[in-house]
């Protein structure tokens, strides 16, 4: 901004006022506010103020403290002062030679809040010239403040959800194996009569007779251990799995339980044998192993493990055994509570629901005020994060951010390092304005389902890191990612952006006006500001006195969108 000779430090009067010094206090010829208007950028609005004090023209006893002042809204922010002292004055500060002048030079920061969006820089002086004191009106130099990155707002980052492992049907197995002697398919007494088989037998009649619980296969599977012929195993599995296969069928029968048996058979069980090998305290194991992963012929398998002369005898007498079998399987469905019983246990008796289905109950309604009676009673019973996480969730959207940090504060109590609930705690900091803290934990918040480079793009335009905050945007067509390059002058990238935003909104229309005025497009300023407070009533306040449209300030069109 430039100010002719005279506007700044006029002091014509100070000649009459000090008869005995034929020399008074200079102004600079030019004075220069960059950025002009001002610019919040993160948390600070600053600016660089240059001129230039002409020769012959500074008292050599002259004293001129000069101090940065930003008006708003019936209050002030006082800036830091620079002193600039003649010659021959006893004051300290920056000296200006009186035959050459000098350069003016002064950076002023201020803190930034929300009433500087309408403002204006002064400059403040107290000037004098030996002892007599010359009064200086506080001079305007610049506007403000230019708060467009405001509108890269937290709560545009959707949160992130930490889900129940709710299932309505659950799956359980239950197994029982029948051992063989070598060479054998005969069944005998100790074997059908074990706990294991009797476990079995029991929970084929509970789930067959149980409300809640369905048979959903039982399978009988045959096995011969990997020594000997492959004629001979196979005969020897499909025996054994047929005998056993007999023996549950007649079992199932004198309890009325009518239920097809699947079957199968393993002639030359190696699975098996690699299975109990590795879990085996047998010495030269790993050997044994080696030629597993060696060999894949069975022939050439059994050869190689048979010349192992000192380890085959351990083997065939401590793996073989338990491999000439028939395994009894039964896959039961627990049938878990309706929609509606979860739903009317959720109201009245929720101490009845495990925690999975208390979360799932909150699936179940649309309405916000009964979600958050259910996390609530979840959050109270079980103290389980995912419970604290959905109230910081529904709290967050609306718009209580400091029940919804606590809530994310008890979530992470419990776990520490869950990304989704660090996520969420960031992005509500960083609406809660404590940028540090959101940076904490957005970095603890890699493997999150939301959109983490979002959030750090916003966090990153917030603290004014605009070469970051692109970084971390990317191709991301967001309202939050069109201000980072508003704010960068890359208008084209931000309209294609703004014309790919998914859901866009009154602060998607409003974002086109900005770009329309800073690209002098008067017809897509009047048109999206029109579209922007059709949306949103309260952008119309915010547009009178939003500094982006200044030129059109007068204009009897922009006069009746935002009277």
């Amino acid at each position: 901004m430039h100010m002719k000779k005279g506007l700044f430090l006029s002091l014509i009067a100070a000649v009459a006022l000090l008869a005995s010094c034929n020399k008074t206090l200079p102004e600079p010829d030019q004075i220069t506010v960059n950025p002009n208007p001002l610019v919040k950028v993160g948390d600070k609005v600053e600016a660089k103020i240059t001129g230039t004090f002409p020769a012959k023209k500074f008292a050599k006893k002259g004293v001129l403290v000069v101090t940065p002042v930003l008006k708003y809204q019936g209050q002030e922010s006082v800036g830091e002062s620079v002193t600039y002292v003649g010659e021959r004055a006893k004051e300290n500060g920056k000296t200006v030679n009186y035959r050459e002048g000098g350069k003016y030079s002064q950076s002023c920061s201020f803190d930034y809040v929300p009433g500087m969006h309408k403002s204006e820089l002064y400059l403040r002086f107290e000037a004098r010239v030996g002892k007599k004191v010359i009064e200086i009106p506080d001079l305007k130099i610049a506007d403000g403040v230019v708060a467009t990155s405001e509108l890269a707002q937290a709560k545009d980052n959707k949160t992130a959800c930490t889900p129940d492992k709710f299932q309505r049907v659950i799956q359980e197995l239950t197994e029982a194996d029948i051992k063989f002697l070598i060479q054998s398919a005969n069944l005998r007494s100790s074997e059908t009569k074990s706990e294991a088989v009797k476990a079995l037998q029991a929970a084929i009649k509970d789930a067959n007779a149980a409300e809640r619980k369905e048979i959903n296969k039982i399978e009988v599977a045959g096995y011969a251990s990997p020594d000997g012929g492959m004629d001979l195993n196979e005969k020897l599995a499909q025996n054994r799995q047929k005998v056993a296969q007999n023996f549950l069928k007649n079992d199932m029968k004198k309890n009325k339980i009518n239920k097809e048996i699947e079957s199968n058979i393993t002639a030359e069980d190696w699975a098996g044998f690699q299975a109990a090998m590795e879990n085996s305290n047998l010495q030269d194991k790993d050997l044994v192993l080696r030629v597993l992963s060696m060999y894949s012929d069975p022939e050439e398998r059994e050869a190689q493990i048979k010349n192992l002369s000192a380890v085959y005898k351990n083997i065939a007498d401590e793996i073989l055994p338990a491999l000439r079998r028939s395994r009894l399987i039964l896959t039961t469905d627990l049938i878990g509570k309706s929609d509606d019983e979860i739903r009317e246990l959720a109201k009245n008796d929720p101490a009845q629901l495990s925690v999975e289905e208390l979360l799932y109950a909150a699936t179940l309604t649309n309405d916000k005020a009964e979600k958050m009676a259910i996390y609530a009673k979840a959050a109270n019973i079980y103290n389980d994060y995912r419970a604290w996480n959905g109230l910081g969730q529904l709290y967050f959207e609306e718009g209580n951010i400091a029940e919804a940090r606590r809530c994310y504060g008890h979530a992470l109590a419990i776990q520490p390092n869950d990304p989704d609930v660090n996520y969420n705690a960031g992005v509500a900091a960083m609406a809660d304005g404590d940028l540090a803290k959101a940076e904490e934990y957005l970095g603890k918040a890699a493997g999150t389902k939301a959109n983490l480079n979002a959030a750090l793009g916003t966090l990153y335009t917030q603290k004014g890191n605009y070469a970051a905050a692109k970084k971390a945007y990317g191709n991301n067509a967001t309202n939050n990612a069109a201000v980072q390059q508003i704010l960068n002058e890359e208008y084209a990238a931000a309209t294609a952006t703004l014309n790919n935003v998914k859901e866009p909104n009154a602060t998607t229309a409003y974002l086109k006006a900005i770009v329309g005025a800073r690209t002098n497009d008067k017809a897509a300023v009047y048109a999206n500001l029109k579209s922007a407070i059709a949306q949103d009533a309260a952008l119309k306040a915010r547009a009178a006195e939003d500094i982006e449209f200044a030129k059109f300030a007068e204009d009897a069109e922009f006069k009746a969108i935002v009277k």
